[in-house]
């Protein structure tokens, strides 16, 4: 009886952090991707169209921009200067907060063929060139190449590029992986329909169809946010989002965190005896698999059940609000 009120608050919480964004439906019916940042504006990539619109957090349009040719969005953390990369086009454009060009970066002259870009800042581009093989790291401002390192890597199904610390971070639709810029592989992990990546300080985040995963050193890929039935992940340093049934909706990471606090009363046993730990069944097998195999290699103790998604089989049970 003494965990009753804990449990009646955790639920309480798990339903209070979903919440319905005010967005119109027909605006995220053909989205392709979909970003957050950390002023609350909303960025929708339309593929059909090739069209990048931004909207402040009450679905006020701020700007758009008509593409010609399909652009990858690198990111929106830094909305002042908004990356785009074209291999269509080769260039990169950089866009500030109305979405208004501010440059444009063409390689086509400079280099033989460049499969994507990272851009590091405001000066340097990280580019892979498939042409030549090689991984380029080239000062835009003056129009200088500072290093070039061989790497004769897979181009196949490549959709993300991050290079942090001298590591090189490649996401595939299947894969994740960590090369050193001597091209000696580090880390190689599946992964399910890989999508892009977002750092966080030190941490690296990959965004999947349904899922968002940070890789710790320790314990491989973790899962800290999933639903099956999302069309569109993404996260901000306040809140995760998702489109779902062309409806968005965001998760307080504050309310998560008081919903994570709630429950942990809950699973202290009320004797002294140690509690029984349970294997608990991944529904990604393939990852949990990886996960296990470089655990065990790395001889540390498994991650215990995540709890944000004992936090979204709570939600997804209440009916979701219209949009």
């Amino acid at each position: 009886m003494k965990l009753l009120p804990f449990i009646f608050a955790f639920i309480f919480c798990s339903y209070s952090a979903q919440k319905a964004v005010a967005l119109d439906t027909l605006k995220l019916k053909e989205a392709k991707d979909f970003f957050a940042d950390d002023y609350g504006n909303l960025y929708i990539y339309k593929n059909k169209d090739f069209s990048l619109t931004k909207y402040d957090s009450l679905g006020k349009q701020i700007g758009k921009m008509m593409l010609t040719v399909p652009f990858k969005i690198q990111g929106v953390q830094n909305p002042l200067t908004v990356p785009l990369f074209s291999e269509n086009a080769q260039e990169l454009k950089f866009v500030d907060q109305n979405l208004n060009e501010i440059q444009r970066i063409d390689f086509k002259q400079k280099f033989a063929f460049i499969k994507i870009a990272y851009a590091e800042d405001l000066q340097q581009i990280w580019l892979l060139d498939e042409s030549s093989k090689r991984l380029i790291q080239y000062n835009f401002r003056n129009d200088t190449t500072i290093n070039s390192y061989p790497f004769d890597a897979s181009f196949d199904d490549l959709m993300d590029l991050l290079v942090y610390e001298n590591k090189v971070y490649i996401l595939t639709r299947k894969h994740f992986r960590i090369y050193s810029l001597k091209f000696e592989k580090l880390v190689e992990i599946p992964i399910e329909n890989g999508k892009r990546f977002r750092r966080e300080n030190e941490f690296i985040l990959m965004m999947t169809n349904s899922s968002i995963l940070k890789y710790i050193p320790e314990k491989g890929l973790v899962k800290i946010f999933e639903d099956p039935d999302a069309q569109i992940v993404d996260k901000n340093t306040l809140a995760y989002f998702e489109i779902k049934a062309n409806n968005l909706y965001l998760y307080s990471l504050e309310k998560i965190k008081q919903a994570k606090q709630l429950e942990e009363p809950k699973s202290e046993p009320e004797n002294n005896e140690k509690p029984v730990e349970k294997p608990v069944e991944s529904t990604d097998k393939s990852l949990e698999k990886a996960q296990d195999k470089f655990i065990k290699d790395q001889n540390v103790e498994k991650p215990a059940e995540d709890t944000l998604k004992k936090l979204i089989e709570e939600t997804s049970e209440v009916q979701s609000v219209g949009i």
